[in-house]
């Protein structure tokens, strides 16, 4: 089966394009955990009144608090085989030395969680040379196009030079849609023509690049194709062109993946990690969703890395995520 059959039923509906609204740099800046602990605040509302719930009634964590734990834990979308090395390990604790109450379980949950999410972690590579290429992958609807453009933003915050690509040719109002988070974020943008060469457009915005200097090049890709060509060799004849420019590029391989799909976005991550050398994880719309153990999920069954997370719409709402944030926000 073709990864475009596959998924052709969640991307009948075209990403539709998010202005960024006015005036959304203005005020103070919240504080970066204060920040995240309101990104997973609807996940810590499941989830917590169940923690809670456990810890109130636990004097000495037996078997029934632990099947409880289990089950809380479930429902936030951190996946059975997650779920299950986790209990486990809680419960070999508890055979070499007694938990004493919900509050040490907390404790012990969180040191459990915090090392899964780090595990992953790696250094983000540096090109010896301008521009760093980083690619932006996933189906259609996740936010692909968005990220890009904060991404953009977020490099001009680091006091980088960045570039946007819109090799997204396919998609109705990709280009378009980029063009104003181009505008938005103040960079420059290459492009070619609704349904031009996904590779061809790449190949003219990494000569532009290199030429200018730029940091940063954020290639926006397709999600879905209306071609015989298929995604994954599409994407694949993308980076042959990239490493034919740089030798090592693209440096990152960035998955999109949209959070409020919780579970059923794994067998998206594991297709594009498999063809498309994914090297981290954007999980977008966290704030929406009851199901942000799922970047748990991600860390440990896919072994990758998530390196920033969309927590609204504003042009500042990307995040670069931390795992003790996170774990704070979550059970803090």
């Amino acid at each position: 089966m073709s990864f475009i059959s596959l998924f052709g039923s969640l991307n009948e509906e075209p990403e539709k394009p998010e202005e960024p609204r006015e005036g959304e740099e203005g005020g103070e800046k919240k504080g970066f955990f204060s920040r995240m602990k309101q990104a997973v605040s609807r996940t810590r509302e499941s989830f917590s009144s169940k923690i809670e719930g456990i810890v109130a009634l636990t004097r000495t964590v037996d078997e029934a608090a632990l099947e409880d734990l289990e089950s809380a834990l479930l429902t936030s979308d951190l996946g059975v085989q997650t779920t299950a090395e986790i209990i486990d390990a809680l419960r070999e604790r508890a055979k070499r030395q007694a938990i004493e109450g919900g509050a040490e379980l907390r404790e012990l949950l969180k040191q459990q969680i915090k090392a899964i999410l780090e595990a992953p972690q790696r250094p983000v590579p540096s090109p010896a040379a301008p521009p760093k290429v980083i690619f932006l992958v996933g189906v259609n609807g996740t936010g692909k196009t968005t990220t890009s453009g904060k991404l953009a933003a977020w490099s001009r915050g680091q006091g980088r030079t960045a570039m946007l690509c819109a090799a997204d040719t396919f998609r109705a109002a990709a280009i378009e849609q980029l063009e104003i988070w181009a505008a938005r974020s103040g960079v420059e943008m290459i492009k070619t023509r609704q349904g031009g060469d996904p590779a061809a457009v790449l190949f003219d915005a990494m000569s532009a690049a290199k030429a200018r200097g730029i940091a940063d090049l954020y290639v926006d890709t397709a999600g879905r194709l209306h071609t015989k060509t298929g995604l994954m060799d599409e994407l694949d004849k993308m980076r042959r062109t990239a490493t034919r420019q740089i030798a090592d590029a693209p440096h990152e391989v960035l998955l999109v993946m949209d959070a409020t799909t919780g579970q059923n976005g794994l067998q998206q991550a594991r297709l594009f990690t498999a063809s498309a050398g994914v090297t981290g994880i954007v999980l977008t719309k966290l704030d929406g969703t009851a199901k942000g153990g799922i970047a748990v999920a991600i860390a440990r069954e896919l072994n990758l890395p998530v390196r920033f997370v969309g927590v609204g719409e504003k042009m500042t709402d990307l995040l670069e995520f931390s795992a003790e944030a996170f774990v704070e926000g979550l059970l803090g």
